[in-house]
Protein backbone atom coordinates (compact mmCIF):
# COMPACT_ATOMS: atom_id res chain seq x y z
CA UNK A 1 0.00 0.00 0.00
CA UNK A 2 2.89 1.82 0.85
CA UNK A 3 4.69 1.52 -2.20
CA UNK A 4 1.72 2.76 -4.62
CA UNK A 5 1.02 5.31 -2.66
CA UNK A 6 5.06 6.33 -3.26
CA UNK A 7 4.77 5.61 -6.99
CA UNK A 8 1.17 7.95 -7.28
CA UNK A 9 3.08 10.50 -5.31
CA UNK A 10 5.80 10.26 -7.74
CA UNK A 11 3.75 9.95 -10.52
CA UNK A 12 2.37 13.60 -9.59
CA UNK A 13 5.55 15.02 -9.06
CA UNK A 14 6.93 14.22 -12.28
CA UNK A 15 3.58 15.28 -14.18
CA UNK A 16 3.42 19.13 -13.03
CA UNK A 17 7.49 19.21 -13.14
CA UNK A 18 6.74 18.13 -16.73
CA UNK A 19 3.99 20.44 -17.13
CA UNK A 20 5.92 23.68 -15.95
CA UNK A 21 9.45 22.63 -18.16
CA UNK A 22 6.99 22.89 -21.46
CA UNK A 23 8.73 26.38 -21.81
CA UNK A 24 10.20 29.24 -20.34
CA UNK A 25 11.73 32.52 -20.69
CA UNK A 26 15.39 32.20 -19.05
CA UNK A 27 16.05 35.71 -16.92
CA UNK A 28 19.91 35.24 -17.73
CA UNK A 29 19.96 35.14 -13.74
CA UNK A 30 21.77 31.70 -13.58
CA UNK A 31 21.03 30.36 -10.15
CA UNK A 32 17.94 32.02 -10.45
CA UNK A 33 17.05 29.98 -13.39
CA UNK A 34 18.58 27.06 -11.45
CA UNK A 35 15.71 27.76 -8.99
CA UNK A 36 13.20 27.78 -11.43
CA UNK A 37 14.16 25.15 -14.21
CA UNK A 38 14.78 27.22 -16.78
CA UNK A 39 13.30 31.12 -16.13
CA UNK A 40 9.96 32.44 -16.38
CA UNK A 41 7.64 29.69 -16.92
CA UNK A 42 5.19 29.58 -20.18
CA UNK A 43 1.59 29.21 -19.30
CA UNK A 44 1.88 31.00 -16.21
CA UNK A 45 1.33 33.98 -14.21
CA UNK A 46 4.51 35.32 -12.04
CA UNK A 47 4.26 38.10 -10.26
CA UNK A 48 7.59 40.90 -8.64
CA UNK A 49 6.18 42.48 -5.53
CA UNK A 50 8.13 45.36 -3.73
CA UNK A 51 8.04 48.96 -2.95
CA UNK A 52 9.31 51.58 -5.01
CA UNK A 53 12.20 51.59 -6.31
CA UNK A 54 13.68 48.21 -5.36
CA UNK A 55 14.02 46.99 -9.14
CA UNK A 56 10.77 45.64 -11.05
CA UNK A 57 10.95 47.66 -13.70
CA UNK A 58 14.62 47.06 -14.24
CA UNK A 59 13.51 43.32 -14.77
CA UNK A 60 10.98 44.06 -16.39
CA UNK A 61 12.49 45.98 -18.98
CA UNK A 62 15.15 43.52 -19.13
CA UNK A 63 12.58 40.36 -20.04
CA UNK A 64 11.29 42.43 -22.74
CA UNK A 65 14.32 42.43 -24.27
CA UNK A 66 14.90 38.61 -23.78
CA UNK A 67 11.52 37.93 -25.55
CA UNK A 68 13.03 40.13 -28.30
CA UNK A 69 16.27 38.51 -28.83
CA UNK A 70 17.07 35.83 -31.64
CA UNK A 71 17.03 32.21 -30.16
CA UNK A 72 20.75 31.91 -31.33
CA UNK A 73 21.20 34.08 -28.45
CA UNK A 74 19.09 32.61 -25.81
CA UNK A 75 16.06 35.28 -26.81
CA UNK A 76 12.48 34.22 -27.73
CA UNK A 77 12.31 35.95 -31.40
CA UNK A 78 8.93 37.45 -30.53
CA UNK A 79 7.14 40.36 -29.21
CA UNK A 80 6.58 41.76 -26.38
CA UNK A 81 3.62 43.98 -24.84
CA UNK A 82 4.62 46.32 -22.28
CA UNK A 83 1.51 47.72 -20.44
CA UNK A 84 3.07 50.43 -18.65
CA UNK A 85 0.44 51.71 -15.97
CA UNK A 86 2.95 54.11 -13.99
CA UNK A 87 4.99 55.56 -17.60
CA UNK A 88 7.87 54.54 -16.01
CA UNK A 89 9.00 52.61 -19.01
CA UNK A 90 12.42 54.66 -20.05
CA UNK A 91 13.69 53.63 -23.73
CA UNK A 92 16.82 55.23 -22.77
CA UNK A 93 17.29 52.89 -19.87
CA UNK A 94 16.09 49.77 -22.14
CA UNK A 95 19.06 50.56 -24.40
CA UNK A 96 21.39 51.04 -22.17
CA UNK A 97 19.95 47.81 -20.34
CA UNK A 98 20.88 46.56 -24.23
CA UNK A 99 24.10 47.66 -24.78
CA UNK A 100 25.56 46.55 -21.53
CA UNK A 101 23.85 43.65 -21.75
CA UNK A 102 24.33 42.17 -25.11
CA UNK A 103 26.85 43.97 -27.04
CA UNK A 104 27.70 41.52 -29.31
CA UNK A 105 24.35 41.57 -30.92
CA UNK A 106 23.20 45.12 -30.20
CA UNK A 107 25.44 46.74 -32.30
CA UNK A 108 24.67 44.64 -35.26
CA UNK A 109 23.48 46.69 -38.33
CA UNK A 110 19.62 47.27 -38.00
CA UNK A 111 19.80 45.27 -34.53
CA UNK A 112 18.59 47.91 -32.44
CA UNK A 113 15.46 49.06 -34.69
CA UNK A 114 14.79 45.19 -34.71
CA UNK A 115 14.64 44.61 -31.04
CA UNK A 116 12.78 48.20 -30.21
CA UNK A 117 10.19 47.19 -32.72
CA UNK A 118 9.47 44.06 -31.47
CA UNK A 119 8.60 45.96 -28.29
CA UNK A 120 5.21 47.23 -28.01
CA UNK A 121 4.32 49.75 -25.34
CA UNK A 122 0.88 50.60 -24.26
CA UNK A 123 -0.15 53.00 -21.86
CA UNK A 124 -3.96 52.42 -20.85
CA UNK A 125 -5.39 55.65 -18.98
CA UNK A 126 -8.21 53.47 -17.00
CA UNK A 127 -9.10 50.10 -16.49
CA UNK A 128 -11.39 50.19 -19.15
CA UNK A 129 -8.75 50.88 -21.55
CA UNK A 130 -6.89 48.29 -20.06
CA UNK A 131 -9.41 45.93 -20.20
CA UNK A 132 -9.94 46.53 -23.78
CA UNK A 133 -6.53 46.73 -24.43
CA UNK A 134 -6.55 42.53 -22.64
CA UNK A 135 -9.24 41.75 -25.40
CA UNK A 136 -7.05 43.00 -28.03
CA UNK A 137 -4.15 41.18 -26.83
CA UNK A 138 -5.96 37.67 -26.96
CA UNK A 139 -6.95 37.70 -30.25
CA UNK A 140 -3.84 39.15 -31.89
CA UNK A 141 -1.30 36.78 -29.80
CA UNK A 142 -0.84 34.30 -32.30
CA UNK A 143 -0.71 36.51 -35.67
CA UNK A 144 1.88 38.67 -34.17
CA UNK A 145 4.45 36.15 -32.70
CA UNK A 146 3.43 37.79 -29.05
CA UNK A 147 5.65 35.49 -26.29
CA UNK A 148 5.91 37.53 -23.16
CA UNK A 149 3.14 39.93 -21.83
CA UNK A 150 4.40 42.37 -19.09
CA UNK A 151 1.89 44.67 -16.45
CA UNK A 152 4.14 47.37 -14.89
CA UNK A 153 1.91 47.67 -12.88
CA UNK A 154 -1.47 46.24 -12.11
CA UNK A 155 -2.13 47.71 -8.11
CA UNK A 156 -1.58 51.41 -9.70
CA UNK A 157 -4.18 50.55 -12.09
CA UNK A 158 -6.88 49.87 -9.81
CA UNK A 159 -5.72 52.44 -7.18
CA UNK A 160 -6.41 55.16 -9.31
CA UNK A 161 -9.46 53.68 -10.73
CA UNK A 162 -11.09 53.08 -7.35
CA UNK A 163 -10.57 54.06 -3.48
CA UNK A 164 -8.45 51.15 -1.47
CA UNK A 165 -11.48 51.28 0.75
CA UNK A 166 -14.24 50.20 -1.46
CA UNK A 167 -12.96 46.27 -1.08
CA UNK A 168 -16.05 44.81 -2.71
CA UNK A 169 -15.68 46.91 -5.85
CA UNK A 170 -11.54 46.36 -5.87
CA UNK A 171 -12.33 43.10 -5.92
CA UNK A 172 -14.80 42.35 -8.19
CA UNK A 173 -12.53 44.15 -10.65
CA UNK A 174 -9.41 42.25 -9.86
CA UNK A 175 -11.18 38.68 -9.88
CA UNK A 176 -12.20 39.37 -13.23
CA UNK A 177 -8.99 40.51 -14.18
CA UNK A 178 -6.91 37.81 -12.55
CA UNK A 179 -8.99 35.40 -14.06
CA UNK A 180 -8.61 36.85 -17.51
CA UNK A 181 -4.58 36.81 -17.19
CA UNK A 182 -4.57 33.27 -16.04
CA UNK A 183 -6.56 32.11 -18.65
CA UNK A 184 -4.53 34.24 -21.45
CA UNK A 185 -1.42 32.84 -20.20
CA UNK A 186 -2.53 29.42 -20.33
CA UNK A 187 -4.32 29.63 -23.74
CA UNK A 188 -1.48 30.97 -25.65
CA UNK A 189 1.28 29.71 -23.43
CA UNK A 190 3.22 32.60 -22.88
CA UNK A 191 4.55 33.77 -19.60
CA UNK A 192 2.54 36.68 -17.75
CA UNK A 193 4.53 39.21 -15.63
CA UNK A 194 2.97 41.26 -13.24
CA UNK A 195 4.32 43.94 -10.89
CA UNK A 196 2.68 44.65 -7.40
CA UNK A 197 3.03 47.34 -5.21
CA UNK A 198 2.80 46.75 -1.27
CA UNK A 199 0.87 49.05 0.51
CA UNK A 200 -0.36 49.85 4.24
CA UNK A 201 -2.57 47.00 6.30
CA UNK A 202 -3.48 46.42 9.83
CA UNK A 203 -1.03 44.42 11.93
CA UNK A 204 -3.82 41.85 12.97
CA UNK A 205 -4.24 40.81 8.93
CA UNK A 206 -3.28 37.00 8.43
CA UNK A 207 0.43 36.93 7.21
CA UNK A 208 0.58 33.06 5.62
CA UNK A 209 -1.47 31.07 2.95
CA UNK A 210 -2.33 27.55 2.80
CA UNK A 211 0.68 27.02 0.45
CA UNK A 212 2.53 27.76 3.45
CA UNK A 213 0.52 27.02 6.58
CA UNK A 214 2.70 25.58 8.65
CA UNK A 215 4.61 28.52 9.35
CA UNK A 216 0.93 30.41 10.13
CA UNK A 217 1.43 30.35 14.00
CA UNK A 218 5.37 31.13 14.31
CA UNK A 219 4.46 34.14 12.09
CA UNK A 220 1.44 35.23 14.09
CA UNK A 221 3.92 34.93 16.83
CA UNK A 222 6.57 36.63 15.86
CA UNK A 223 4.71 39.34 13.88
CA UNK A 224 6.00 43.27 14.59
CA UNK A 225 3.82 44.32 17.12
CA UNK A 226 3.17 47.90 15.93
CA UNK A 227 0.22 49.66 14.96
CA UNK A 228 0.61 48.78 10.99
CA UNK A 229 2.96 47.00 8.50
CA UNK A 230 2.91 46.68 4.20
CA UNK A 231 1.08 44.36 2.31
CA UNK A 232 1.04 43.18 -1.25
CA UNK A 233 -1.59 45.88 -2.78
CA UNK A 234 -3.53 43.70 -4.33
CA UNK A 235 -4.37 41.50 -1.45
CA UNK A 236 -5.48 38.04 -0.16
CA UNK A 237 -6.95 36.46 -3.46
CA UNK A 238 -4.33 37.36 -6.13
CA UNK A 239 -1.51 35.66 -3.43
CA UNK A 240 -3.38 32.75 -4.10
CA UNK A 241 -3.82 33.18 -8.40
CA UNK A 242 -0.23 33.64 -8.79
CA UNK A 243 1.81 30.79 -9.54
CA UNK A 244 4.91 32.20 -9.15
CA UNK A 245 5.80 34.99 -6.65
CA UNK A 246 9.26 36.74 -6.73
CA UNK A 247 9.47 39.19 -3.76
CA UNK A 248 12.29 42.06 -4.14
CA UNK A 249 13.57 43.36 -1.18
CA UNK A 250 16.21 45.30 0.88
CA UNK A 251 18.00 44.68 4.11
CA UNK A 252 21.37 44.24 5.43
CA UNK A 253 22.69 47.11 2.78
CA UNK A 254 21.44 44.63 0.11
CA UNK A 255 18.91 44.10 -2.19
CA UNK A 256 17.09 40.33 -2.50
CA UNK A 257 15.32 38.59 -4.82
CA UNK A 258 13.46 35.51 -3.22
CA UNK A 259 11.61 32.70 -4.35
CA UNK A 260 8.32 32.58 -2.21
CA UNK A 261 6.06 31.05 -4.08
CA UNK A 262 6.87 28.37 -7.03
CA UNK A 263 5.55 24.76 -7.79
CA UNK A 264 9.24 23.48 -8.53
CA UNK A 265 11.79 25.20 -6.53
CA UNK A 266 11.92 25.87 -2.45
CA UNK A 267 12.07 29.25 -0.84
CA UNK A 268 15.39 30.83 -1.65
CA UNK A 269 17.07 34.54 -2.06
CA UNK A 270 19.45 35.75 -3.63
CA UNK A 271 21.28 39.14 -3.41
CA UNK A 272 21.10 41.49 -6.18
CA UNK A 273 22.25 44.75 -7.41
CA UNK A 274 21.11 47.25 -10.25
CA UNK A 275 24.18 48.49 -12.56
CA UNK A 276 23.98 49.55 -15.97
CA UNK A 277 22.98 46.00 -17.63
CA UNK A 278 20.00 45.71 -15.35
CA UNK A 279 19.81 43.32 -12.78
CA UNK A 280 22.37 41.43 -11.35
CA UNK A 281 23.13 38.70 -9.05
CA UNK A 282 26.10 38.79 -6.41
CA UNK A 283 26.00 34.79 -6.23
CA UNK A 284 24.27 31.91 -8.44
CA UNK A 285 24.09 30.07 -4.76
CA UNK A 286 20.70 30.89 -3.16
CA UNK A 287 20.17 31.54 0.78
CA UNK A 288 17.63 28.84 1.60
CA UNK A 289 14.03 30.79 3.39
CA UNK A 290 11.97 29.15 5.94
CA UNK A 291 9.23 30.11 8.17
CA UNK A 292 7.90 33.59 8.45
CA UNK A 293 11.01 34.71 6.22
CA UNK A 294 9.21 33.36 2.99
CA UNK A 295 6.35 35.71 2.96
CA UNK A 296 8.53 38.69 4.81
CA UNK A 297 9.88 41.91 3.15
CA UNK A 298 11.93 43.91 4.65
CA UNK A 299 12.89 47.42 3.13
CA UNK A 300 15.76 49.36 5.08
CA UNK A 301 14.97 47.75 8.08
CA UNK A 302 11.44 48.44 8.28
CA UNK A 303 9.79 45.00 8.35
CA UNK A 304 6.84 44.56 5.96
CA UNK A 305 4.74 42.01 4.99
CA UNK A 306 2.94 39.99 1.92
CA UNK A 307 -0.45 39.12 2.21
Amino acid sequence: MLLLSFQALSLMENHVKNDYLGGHLPTRLKGLDDALCGGIPFGALTELVGPAGIGKTQFCLKLSLLAALPTSYGGLDGCAIYIDTESKFNSRRLIEIAENSFPEIFHLKGMAQKLAGRIVVLRPTSLTEFTESLQQIKLSLLQHRVKLLLIDSMAALLSNECEWDQKASRQDSLGWHMSFLKSLSEFSRIPVVVTNQVRAQSSDYASSYPFQVHVRDQSIRNSERSESHLVGALGFNWAHAVNIRLILEAHSGKRFIKVAKSPISPPLAFPYFVSSSGITLETDNGIEVAGPDINTIRCQGMVLRIP
